[in-house]
């Protein structure tokens, strides 16, 4: 299957144009008050001193001095060198001489197969198109090495219809009849921009892939990865959603955390 290169260039730019206010706009899944549980996914890993870690769809980089304090050797990929510009400042000279920098899209790996002892997927699994999805998992697949962990974080689509429940019982709470209600909450959750059927986002020319949590079991699968585990990255309300403080009372909302193995062949587990 063919990328268009229009294509790509477009995202580049949007992305490398939105590189600036990037910590602004997006969730950040690594801020004090969000329950993460990559952490401890990473903390798990033993011998990380002597183990290859891959950051695919790196972005500004901010998980790269971590990763460099704990493993021996960091692959930082993106596609986006507004993305790359920003990560590399990031980093201490002691750190940088442990990490490699590598400008291209996610599906191109096939240089590196069997290298990687973890591959990571933080909010970089987004690509509109699931053709290129599909091809980007086998690739990450591939870079793998015998008994390698594929740890990622994915944007809920299933968490901004939770969002527009609770933004619409809240109205409803404060008086307003249902149809106003409705007309409040779906602007103030910004429903215009998403696609609920097929898992989309559109804004300011960036456009993203959103997930359902079936739809994570049944890609990585299908690209053969085994024990596919599901989580929740909780985000605190006030942070990053609209009328947050208002609904401190109701649980959190979520991104998808994941963590898969290797599959054997012909074995495709899933849990």
């Amino acid at each position: 299957m063919n990328v268009s290169p229009d294509e790509l260039h477009n995202q580049d730019r949007h992305w490398s144009r939105h590189a600036k206010r990037y910590d602004e706009v997006f969730l950040d899944p690594y801020g004090p008050e969000v329950v993460n549980p990559l952490w401890a996914a990473l903390e798990a890993i033993p011998d990380a001193r002597s183990k290859t870690i891959a950051d695919l769809g790196c972005g500004t980089g901010p998980l790269l001095p971590h990763l460099a304090a704990r493993f021996g050797r960091v692959l930082a990929l993106d596609f986006a060198p507004g993305m790359l510009e920003r990560a590399r400042a990031r980093l201490d000279a002691e750190a940088a001489d442990r990490v490699t920098f590598l400008a291209r899209p996610m599906h191109e790996l096939n240089d590196l197969a069997g290298q990687v002892d973890v591959a990571l997927a933080v909010s970089s699994l987004v690509m509109p198109d699931v053709r290129v999805i599909d091809r980007t998992l086998r690739s990450i697949r591939g870079m793998l090495r015998t008994g390698g962990q594929f740890l990622g974080i994915v944007p809920s689509i299933d968490a901004i219809a939770y969002h527009v429940m609770v933004l619409y019982d809240l109205a409803l709470e404060r008086g307003l009849p249902p149809k106003d209600a409705e007309r409040q909450a779906s602007a103030q959750a910004e429903r215009r921009y998403y696609d609920f059927v097929f898992g989309r986002f559109h804004y300011q020319g960036l456009r993203q892939k959103f997930w359902q949590p079936f739809e994570i079991q049944h890609r990585l699968a299908r690209a053969g990865f085994a024990d596919v585990r599901l989580d929740k990255v909780l985000y605190p309300w006030e942070d990053v959603l609209a009328d947050g403080e208002d609904l401190s009372a109701y649980p959190r909302s979520w991104d998808w955390f994941f963590q898969a193995g290797c599959a054997d062949a012909g074995s495709r587990s899933v849990s």
